[in-house]
């Protein structure tokens, strides 16, 4: 492969809708390093966000820049273009240097059928099984399953390569970092589906840092996993393990490591995933977006006053557009209209009440798991505000960063990369 950008061990994906939230984002980086975890900055937001919020690659880099500068950072940092693809990478190439390439619209799509004849008579050797060190039994692998494998996300590997070289015409490809994403697809991948993609990738001669798998059990934005959490360690194990295998094999980036999607506040699988990692000498990158608006939300109503009230008001403006902000995020929420607190209780709570609704703490009576999702999708509000909004975080600038910092490197770095 081509000169390629590599990215350091541990990595975290910090989402900042509204672009206030930088400089105490990287302060949780900092404090991390003080207790010895290295963990890499990514500032992370996707062409979505970006179109509802009305705001440009341009400015998370700008909101990058000014917290560096501020906070004297001289180390790595990243900007990701997040779950991009052809008709939306444009936008994105000037200011990023981390593309989270999104395969999921074209997983299914067949490609030509004597590419996917090519990829089966490539790979008959493992019809005999393939032993990987870590994995208690040999892979298995049929005509059927080197088919039915080929036929789900060949085209769409081959669309990834498309995009990977589309940008290095444009960057270089020295001057990147490139994510696959195959998380946003219908099911699961097995070991076995992992390592065949895996092998598509390096077919197409990308230089993969990053590879996000669908795991076993729902992955909602802004609470924790819901699943069997004994499948999801053999399922993370096994896949560190195909990882590792498929850089010696395919001769990728020895870089490349496992990406957690909608990774924020998975607080039951936090465990398991430190443990694995540190004992298999793995990298990986969690992304953590909405969990960081959320705070920003908590801060306000934790300061009373005009600030709750704009709490308040961000839920009434969203309640009855329910619909409308739930669909685009359907695949990664559980909510259910009729769970939620009507407005009026809501209007009628106290800092404490909603404070403790939607702060995830889930040892508290008041917590509301479903209010909590809602919250977290329902930011195009806070956006349609505009100044309001914003004016609002500035005004109360320190409560919201004291949340954000906290929340970043207490729940999130430490428990998944410390080594306690």
């Amino acid at each position: 492969m081509n000169s390629f950008k590599t990215i350091q061990p541990f990595s975290i994906g910090m989402g900042d809708r509204f672009g206030h939230e930088a400089q105490a984002q990287l302060l949780a980086i900092t404090k991390a390093r003080e207790l010895g975890i290295t963990v890499t900055p990514v500032w992370n937001k996707s062409n979505r966000e970006h179109t509802l919020i009305g705001t440009e690659p341009s400015d998370v880099l700008a909101a990058a820049l000014g917290a560096i500068q501020t906070m004297g950072w001289n180390d790595d940092f990243h900007i990701d273009a997040d779950h991009i693809n052809l008709t939306t990478v444009d936008r994105f190439i000037p200011a990023s240097d981390f593309f989270t390439i999104d395969v999921a619209d074209y997983t299914g799509k067949p490609a030509k059928a004597e590419d996917i004849q090519a990829f089966i008579g490539a790979h008959q050797s493992y019809l005999n099984g393939i032993s990987i060190p870590g994995i208690a039994h040999p892979l298995a692998f049929t005509e059927s399953l080197l088919q039915s494998t080929a036929e789900k996300f060949l085209w769409s590997m081959q669309e990834a390569g498309r995009i990977y070289r589309h940008i290095a015409e444009q960057k270089g490809s020295h001057n990147f970092i490139t994510e696959v994403s195959v998380d946003e697809t219908d099911l699961p991948q097995t070991p076995a589906e992992l390592l065949l993609i895996l092998s598509m990738i390096a077919r197409e001669q990308i230089p993969v840092q990053t590879i996000a798998p669908k795991f076993t059990g729902r992955f909602n934005k802004g609470v924790d996993y819901v699943g069997d959490i004994a499948q999801f360690e053999r399922e993370f194990e096994e896949d560190l393990c195909v990882v590792s295998y498929a850089i010696r094999e395919f001769h990728l980036p020895k870089s490349l490591k496992l990406s957690v999607h909608s990774g924020s506040d998975k607080f039951s699988i936090y465990p398991i995933i430190r443990r694995s990692i540190h004992k298999h000498g793995a990298g990986l990158h969690v992304k953590t977006a909405g969990t960081n608006w959320l705070e920003e939300v908590i801060g306000l109503a934790e300061a009373g006053g005009e600030a709750l009230e704009l709490a308040k008001e961000i839920y009434t403006l969203a309640f009855p557009r329910f619909e409308e902000l739930v669909k685009p995020y359907a695949p990664v929420v559980d909510i259910q209209r009729q769970n939620l607190p009507s407005v009026a209780v809501v209007q009628g709570w106290t800092a404490e009440q909603y404070v403790s609704a939607l702060r995830h703490d889930q040892s508290c009576p008041g917590y509301h798991n479903q209010f909590r999702q809602f919250i977290h999708v329902a930011f195009k509000i806070a956006a349609e505000l505009g100044v309001k909004y914003t004016n609002a975080l500035k005004k109360h600038r320190e409560i919201i960063a004291r949340n954000v910092t906290h929340n970043l490197l207490e729940r999130h770095i430490r428990p998944i990369f410390g080594n306690e």
